[in-house]
């Protein structure tokens, strides 16, 4: 797979990523043998960049990741991204970058990933009562002692990576894109390319939507997030589900499968570095990871437009919908 430079970071990853969230348990029970096969199978198709976040499970997926990683290959080898600033309060997830608890954060994520470094560290959402001040200067502070190498953002928005690159640094930013949630084309692509910061699109398959597999008929275990998500249920769900229809005969027009499709949609635009995909068994790699290779043309992309306008956009989880 071709690899990419990812911002101002000037790190070299590989075009799609390989995501633990569902490693952590929100969605659903998984096999971890299952799931440490399907890391090393993204090792062997040649993924270098794996993404996981605290909030996975509170240490879950981040000691699983970290143990299929070091009995399969060199640390100097991949690129680890983690991602901090949300906390459980009782039952509730609560997003807080403050310096204390993002201190802490990392610590609890070297010892559960079993590194001394985190190559790329992310504040998982914005948080509007710690002030962007407060939040850069510990970040400073853990690039500084070699913590942590890279600063990123998720989820946030323009007014917010700013308020944070004018108190410290901002390099990449991992958002939701993907064929029904394009939200970020209008400013925060723009800003950026403009800034320089490596994009890392999350939910590429649309949380399954655009794996091929759903029906209207289609349902979720209770401790699966999207068994209570609008997203997924009613007239809208209904209605993306047609438009999945027509892009599989588009898909099957190129050659391609739907998934794989939809991961070059993606990858392929001109403001995204890096595309995140999640799997829970090696199978489910085979056919998505070659997606980094794939470059859809403009005309294919405009017949793509076509298709998509009929589309709903899917809004995805947040924390408060956890």
């Amino acid at each position: 797979m071709h690899n990419t430079r990812l911002g101002k970071t000037e790190l070299q990853v590989s075009k799609v990523a390989l995501g633990t969230w569902a490693f952590g348990g929100d969605w659903g029970s998984f096999d971890e043998a299952e799931a440490r096969a399907t890391i090393h199978r993204a090792l062997e198709l040649g993924v270098t960049l794996f993404d996981t976040a605290q909030a996975y499970g509170f240490g879950v997926a981040e000691r699983l990741l970290g143990c299929a990683l070091w009995e399969a290959t060199r640390r100097e080898d991949v690129v680890v991204a983690t991602k901090g600033g949300l906390r459980m309060d009782g039952t509730t997830l609560s997003r807080d970058a403050s310096a204390g608890w993002l201190r802490a954060g990392v610590e609890a994520s070297l010892r559960n990933l079993g590194t001394e470094y985190i190559d790329l560290y992310q504040i998982h959402w914005p948080d509007v009562h710690t002030p962007a001040e407060e939040t850069a200067e510990v970040l400073q502070d853990l690039v500084r002692e070699g913590k942590i190498r890279h600063v990123g953002v998720s989820n946030y928005d323009v007014k917010q990576m700013d308020e944070l690159a004018r108190s410290g640094r901002v390099e990449t930013l991992q958002p939701p894109f993907h064929m029904f949630h394009r939200d970020i084309e209008a400013e925060v692509l723009p800003y950026a390319e403009a800034n320089d910061l490596g994009v890392l699109a999350y939910g590429p398959l649309a949380h399954g939507m655009l794996s091929g597999r759903m029906t209207a008929a289609t349902t979720f275990p209770d401790d699966d997030w999207r068994s209570h998500s609008a997203d997924f249920s009613g007239a809208n769900f209904t209605r993306n589900l047609q438009v999945v229809e027509r892009l599989k005969g588009m898909a099957e027009s190129l050659c391609l499968p739907l998934p794989q499709l939809a991961v070059a949609w993606t990858t392929s635009h001109p403001g995204v570095d890096v595309a995140i995909i999640g799997a829970r068994r090696p199978s489910q790699l085979e056919t998505v990871v070659p997606a980094g290779d794939v470059e859809l043309s403009v005309t294919q992309r405009d017949s793509l437009e076509d298709i998509l306008a009929g589309s709903v956009r899917i809004a995805g989880p947040s924390p408060e919908g956890m």
